[in-house]
């Protein structure tokens, strides 16, 4: 499928993404409804600010050649009850969303320099995302509490909860790649850029 993106005219040289808020996920074998009622407030709380503050929306896909992330599937949908209406979408085969997907060329003829990133998996796409936009000059705003992972077992055999998780990636792209914000945090930001 095609991506579908257009120009968009804002105040702002900042975006919020998405990333790989998919129905698809649900049909994965780690899948955990757990912590998923608590994603889904701070990321539709995310989108519905960034709505608000005429900030572009970018909404991004993970896409494969079969199973849940097939297009064929038609799981390639937005996490229910998520209520997104994007300003561009993009697919990708990659973790990061900047491979491949049309994404940076958007952002760079829409003269976006700001992202603010959330999204499914935590310690996967959207971390990746993260470092790739740092290293290619992007100010980041990683808000953790609207990303969602799921509990993962390492190589000596500890088990490790997407608490835990989120944890960690936020402890190394702290400072680094990104400004760890709440949803409260980055929405405000918004407010100070417009102002400005």
């Amino acid at each position: 499928m095609i991506n579908r993106w257009r120009p968009f005219m804002s105040a702002s040289d900042t975006a919020l993404i998405v990333i790989d808020v998919q129905e698809s996920f649900r049909h994965r074998p780690y899948f955990s409804e757990a912590d998923v009622p608590a994603f889904l407030a701070k990321q539709q709380a995310l989108i519905d600010g960034a709505k608000a503050a005429g900030i572009p929306i970018v909404q991004i896909f993970h896409v494969e050649d079969s199973g849940p992330f097939a297009e064929s599937s038609g799981l390639v949908r937005p996490l229910e009850p998520l209520a997104i209406t994007p300003d561009a979408v993009f697919r990708k085969r990659r973790h990061s969303a900047l491979v491949g997907s049309g994404l940076d060329v958007w952002l760079t003829r829409n003269g976006i320099r700001r992202l603010i990133v959330s999204g499914i998996r935590t310690e996967q796409c959207c971390e990746t995302t993260t470092r790739h936009a740092s290293d290619l000059g992007y100010a980041v705003d990683y808000v953790g509490e609207a990303t969602l992972t799921f509990a993962m077992t390492d190589a000596a055999g500890r088990s490790w909860s997407a608490s835990e998780i989120r944890a960690r990636t936020e402890l190394v792209l702290a400072g680094r790649f990104a400004r760890i914000a709440t949803v409260e945090e980055a929405l405000a930001q918004l407010s100070q850029t417009i102002a400005a």
